[in-house]
């Protein structure tokens, strides 16, 4: 296992501090917490406690915003048949099901696209468009992806095509020849808030489009829960208009979820309380972490295996009972890309562990012309847990070298793939992570390029897995009133982090135990608590069962969680690390 640094999070100042403890009657900890996210005044707290959909920002304030509604006006007045195209994964697949859904109320003449990962590729491709003019389209409006497809988009509008480009990624340096071009991240959009997922910008569109008719915002809110997945499985930040959308969003989708959504849930062993009813709450809450472990992968899984078109088929469904085969199905594929990517990650494994200069590098770059092309994003996460440094797996596909990069905290892989872009033939991404493909004979070059740019430019702190601590306290101070105002942080996420404590001089109650062959569950005190105890859990952990049971005291970094079992619920210590202090 890596060894973790423990960093603590900047202090804030001690006046704000005092200052947000005393108007909002919190000890000051939580009052800490609120500092270091930036919440320094009592009107700033309650936007943060309270959310309010009155405070999302106007959607025209968006660069082209009104010249893309004035488009879709136009070809709703026209009967002009519209395609609503999107990325294969999570954000993609949601933001077709919102637009497409939201349209279908005004117009009919619609059709949805989501392109085959193995034959067509990532973003725009050619035969989308082949087809949109085969099938009358006059156009179409991308989400989540488009931003740098110059070359497509004039294809399709020699054929008499318009786009709406709807996009959150880096554009390119080239204007696009679209109709409009809705991203926030253009250096030229004047928009307030520049982290909107692909979905969320789907969202914006929809209220723009709602503003312009003075339709109620109210008819928007059953979009919400097809947000928050995007928000949660694109890992924006939930800060600012995110914060609120992922909000409601998790209200929408605990107590009147779409069937598709609520079959994902059902066919994951959530069920609804008593009634079936459409205000019913499940058999427990739902939270972002079930957004990113249950439900988003089942989505991409529709991808990664078979084609992402079916994930949509789910989403847009209006009845449960017209949900099941396309749930079961969704589920086999999951399955399936579960198996593919143990496989591949073990033989990703083995190989660094077999080549010396593989293992001491401080990158990863690997090709494997039969590893399956669904799954190499997966696997370079793998491996960053394993080795912790920025990674790209590579596959065959289309007779080009195509991969998929992940990266560190703090460093920016898309910077190191930018600075080869001269070997390749498409690339586009964020910090953390990209996409990239590239001709077979410029493989070898990009290997040494890419590790070059790294070497250069990582440092040897950014090799080292950092866990951010927000604050040490006791864990007498834990229960009552403190959790019960910590977990209105939630949602939790980038930007917004489940705090991570520190408690020291901590001991073990009774022997503990490892459960699922690889976890530790113990029961810990501290000098300080007095005769009281607390459940803890250490995932991937259990290899520290000898030493924590022979250890006189041992420090902690935990995050503060609720437990449910057999219809109890308990608080419960979910441990990131042990540090051993004798």
């Amino acid at each position: 296992m890596l060894k973790k640094r423990w960093v603590l999070k900047d202090e804030a100042h001690e006046d704000v501090v005092e200052k947000l403890s005393t108007t909002l009657k919190i000890n000051r900890t939580l009052a800490r917490l609120l500092a270091q996210r930036g919440i320094v005044s009592y009107a700033e707290a309650r936007d943060f406690f309270r959310p309010s959909m009155d405070n999302l920002h106007d959607p025209f304030l968006m660069k082209d915003m009104g010249l893309a509604v004035e488009r879709i006006e136009q070809a709703l007045e026209r009967n002009e048949r519209i395609l609503v195209y999107g990325d294969y994964d999570v954000d993609g697949t949601t933001a077709v099901a919102l637009v497409y859904d939201f349209l279908k109320e005004f117009h009919q003449n619609l059709d949805y696209y989501i392109p085959d990962r193995y034959k067509e590729g990532y973003g725009i491709s050619y035969q989308s468009i082949d087809y949109a003019k085969e099938t009358g389209v006059g156009l179409i409006i991308s989400l989540d992806c488009g931003i740098k497809a110059h070359k497509q988009i004039q294809y399709a509008r020699d054929k008499g095509i318009d786009f709406i480009v709807v996009d959150h990624h880096r554009p390119g340096d080239e204007p696009l020849p679209a109709v409009a071009v809705v991203d926030p991240k253009q250096h030229d959009c004047p928009y307030p808030f520049k982290e909107l997922s692909g979905c969320g910008l789907g969202f914006k569109l929809a209220q723009a489009f709602y503003q312009k008719r003075r339709l109620p915002f109210e008819n928007l809110e059953p979009f919400l829960d097809l947000v928050v997945v995007s928000i949660a499985a694109d890992v924006v930040p939930i800060v600012g208009e995110n914060r609120i959308l992922a909000y409601f969003g998790m209200k929408r989708l605990n107590f009147h979820p779409r069937p598709g959504l609520e079959s994902i849930l059902f066919y994951s062993n959530v069920f609804r309380k008593g009634q079936a009813d459409d205000v019913s709450a499940f058999t427990r809450e739902i939270g972002i972490n079930d957004l990113m472990f249950l439900i988003g992968p089942k989505i991409n899984a529709a991808g990664r295996i078979e084609e992402g078109k079916k994930a949509v088929d789910l989403l847009v469904c209006k009845q449960m009972g017209d949900t099941h085969t396309l749930t079961i199905n969704i589920n086999d594929n999951n399955t399936e890309r579960r198996s593919l990517d143990t496989d591949i990650t073990r033989q990703a494994m083995e190989r660094i562990a077999n080549t010396p200069e593989l293992k001491n590098s401080k990158s990863t770059v690997l090709f494997d012309p039969t590893w399956h092309k669904g799954v190499i994003g997966i696997v370079a996460s793998r491996l960053i847990e394993a080795y912790y440094r920025p990674t790209i797996i590579f596959t065959e596909s289309n007779g080009l070298v195509t991969g998929s990069a992940r990266s560190v905290k703090d460093f920016d892989v898309y910077d190191a793939v930018d600075a080869c872009s001269d070997l390749l033939e498409h690339f586009g991404g964020h910090k953390y992570a990209a996409g990239l493909s590239l001709r077979p004979e410029n493989l070898e070059a990009f290997k040494k390029r890419f590790a070059q740019v790294v070497e250069e430019s990582i440092t040897d702190e950014m090799l080292i897995p950092q866990i951010e601590v927000h604050a040490e306290i006791g864990l007498s101070s834990i229960a009552g009133k403190f959790f019960r105002v910590l977990r209105q942080f939630a949602p939790f996420g980038p930007g917004n982090p489940n705090p991570v404590f520190v408690s020291r001089h901590c001991t073990v109650q009774g022997h503990g135990r490892v459960v699922g062959n690889k976890h530790l569950k113990f029961k810990v005190s501290q000098i300080a608590m007095g005769p009281g105890e607390l459940p803890a859990i250490a995932f991937q952990q259990g290899h520290h069962l000898k030493k924590l049971q022979s250890a006189r005291y041992f420090d902690l970094a935990y995050q503060i969680e609720e437990n449910e079992w057999n219809g109890q619920v308990s608080l419960q210590l979910n441990v990131k690390d042990i540090k051993f202090t004798d």
